[in-house]
């Protein structure tokens, strides 16, 4: 059967609005003919119009092979899993959001040489604007602790420089469902393409995510504009059935979710996954006590990172778990999205 081209991708995703911005697709195509623009309309990649499938004939159809966009929705709320547990790291963060335990497991990996890198999202403290990042130690992980809601970095193109140009072999990567799906095709192709790439993933962790923001509509024109907020004063956001933002000198704001519809990215409206089901470990702050953070362990590998870290002194767990608060809000997201 032919592969399918980016003129196919273009044509039943990028022209849809149904491209979540994962970034995939910039990662692994090997004529580098895929990029986001860094201003301005980020919904969809541009390219270059060369292709080396369409313009010389060799077959590839990468990009459409890593698209989360491609496969059918799920209806999946929690998804399978071997344990479900409530965590804190031990150590002291600053922007943690909820227990730290994502950050817990990571730096343990790092410091034990489970894993030689971590592909995920940074933000520039002054702007707030998100960025790709490739993180190799403990004391950059710390820096880059926190939640991001402005997801449209097309992060997993930082993989291509991961993999292919600093040669790491040992990978974590850490996203939102949309991209985890993506790593998950990675991972379970038969590509000759993406093979490499799926030899250096190691350990995938997804994020509880109900829908991203685009950074232009929420930080620049919602919440600077209209509302004159300064992003170098605002200490964290944090979505819990509305946008928190707590500042620096102890003062917060909040706004409704109804009123920054506006501002959400457009292929988040195609997403059904919440609990980011196709990750080794899935985590979020619904169903935990305040402090820590939900874990959803999914797999062996998932449950040998995490133990690793429990044993280590890096992690603390606590069962005390309310799945129905995650199942609720994840059929939320399915009731909304499902006939997008």
């Amino acid at each position: 059967m032919e592969q399918k081209t980016y003129q196919d991708l273009k044509l039943e995703v990028w022209e849809t609005g149904s491209c979540s911005g994962c970034g995939g697709c910039e990662a692994i195509c090997p004529a580098d003919a895929i990029s986001f623009r860094e201003r301005g309309d980020t919904s969809t990649p541009v390219h270059s119009g060369y292709c080396k499938q369409v313009t010389d004939g060799v077959a590839c159809g990468a990009c459409y092979a890593v698209c989360p966009r491609t496969i059918p929705k799920t209806s999946e709320t929690l998804g399978n899993y071997i344990d479900l547990v409530a965590a804190k790291t031990t150590h002291d963060i600053p922007r943690r959001q909820s227990g730290g335990a994502v950050t817990g497991i990571l730096a343990h990996a790092l410091d034990t040489g489970m894993i030689d890198a971590v592909v995920t999202i940074g933000e520039d403290r002054f702007t707030m604007r998100p960025v790709s990042v490739v993180i190799t130690s403990r004391e950059q992980l710390f820096h880059e602790a926190g939640s991001r809601y402005s997801w449209w970095v097309p992060f997993l193109a930082a993989l291509k420089t991961a993999v292919i140009n600093r040669k790491y072999s040992k990978i974590a990567i850490v996203g939102v469902p949309c991209a985890v799906q993506a790593v998950s095709r990675i991972r379970t192709s038969e590509h000759d393409l993406l093979k490499p790439y799926a030899r250096s993933i190691r350990l995938v962790i997804g994020l509880f995510c109900t829908e991203s923001f685009d950074y232009e509509a929420l930080i620049e024109k919602k919440l600077r504009s209209e509302h004159n907020i300064a992003t170098w004063e605002i200490k964290k956001l944090d979505v819990r059935g509305k946008l928190e933002v707590t500042m620096k000198d102890g003062s917060s704001f909040s706004f409704p979710l109804k009123e920054l519809n506006e501002t959400v990215r457009t292929g988040c409206h195609q997403c059904t996954d919440t609990t980011a089901l196709f990750s080794d470990i899935s985590a979020g702050s619904v169903g935990s006590p305040e402090g820590y953070t939900t874990v959803v362990v999914r797999n062996l590998v998932g449950k040998l990172f995490l133990e690793s870290a429990v044993q280590a002194g890096d992690l603390v767990l606590s069962g005390d778990v309310n799945p129905d608060a995650i199942e609720r809000l994840a059929s939320a997201k399915i009731r909304k999205n499902y006939t997008n």
